[in-house]
């Protein structure tokens, strides 16, 4: 910038005179705006160009975002679903391998009755299963006796139950007699292939069960041998 102090405008004067320095003044000032001006408006094109630049990588950014987003939303449901599927082949599995016990349960039971040559013995107790109620301490119990001879005839005689638990901190016994009021004729059998003997009995609340002890008695008669069979089990409730 020291050349323009060189400058004295004063000799320019005297020299070009006043209209030719006022035409040359004018000249000089609007040279100045015209290269201002080109000079913005490229800066300002150069800005504009940018911010465009920008605004589309920010626009292309929010669409990958929301891909992304609607992609994991996408997985999310997939997973959901793979879960529940997942889930209920496990209960299928479970259902069907509880089936599959029952119904071996149910052939093993008919096949002690249709086929004893397999078995061994005559009259076997199948099972004894106590039940909870919707009372306290009030149950209901089943047994399942039945036959296992190749000539069979009618078993005849009766069962007794006998509950083994403790009571105040005492060994203590109590009879089907003592806590129920089944009498001997529905504790009584008399059957060919099986049944099932049941009743209800009631507990004391200081009662703590811990075995079932199943009395069985085969009376002798004709065509039948006396016999004692007992089984001890331990206390187990079944579901309803």
């Amino acid at each position: 910038m020291n050349w323009l102090a060189k400058i004295n405008l004063g000799i320019v004067v005297q020299r070009l005179g006043a209209f030719k320095s006022a035409l040359f003044l004018v000249a000089l000032i609007s040279l100045c705006l015209f290269i201002g001006y080109r000079a913005g408006n490229y800066y300002h094109h150069a800005q504009v160009s940018t911010l465009a630049q920008q605004k589309e990588r920010l626009d292309n950014l929010y669409q990958q975002h929301e891909q992304a987003i609607e992609q994991i939303h996408t997985l999310e449901v997939e997973l959901t679903l793979e879960q529940l599927a997942n889930k209920e082949a496990q209960a299928s599995i479970k259902s069907a391998a509880q089936e599959h016990h029952q119904v071996k349960k149910q052939l093993a039971f008919y096949e002690k009755i249709m086929a004893p040559e397999k078995q061994a013995g005559s009259l076997v107790v199948e099972g004894v299963k106590i039940f909870p109620t919707s009372l306290a301490h009030h149950y209901r119990f089943e047994v399942t006796l039945l036959q296992q001879q190749l000539k069979r005839r009618y078993s005849k005689g009766d069962i007794n139950l006998t509950f083994l638990g403790s009571e105040n901190n005492q060994i203590k016994t109590l009879k089907l007699s003592d806590v129920s009021n089944v009498s001997k004729q529905e504790r009584s059998f008399s059957f060919q292939f099986f049944q099932v003997l049941s009743g209800e009995f009631t507990l004391p609340e200081s009662f703590t069960p811990e075995n079932v002890q199943l009395s069985v008695n085969l009376p002798r008669r004709t065509g039948q041998k006396q016999a004692d069979l007992e089984k001890i089990m331990p206390w187990q409730l079944e579901k309803p």
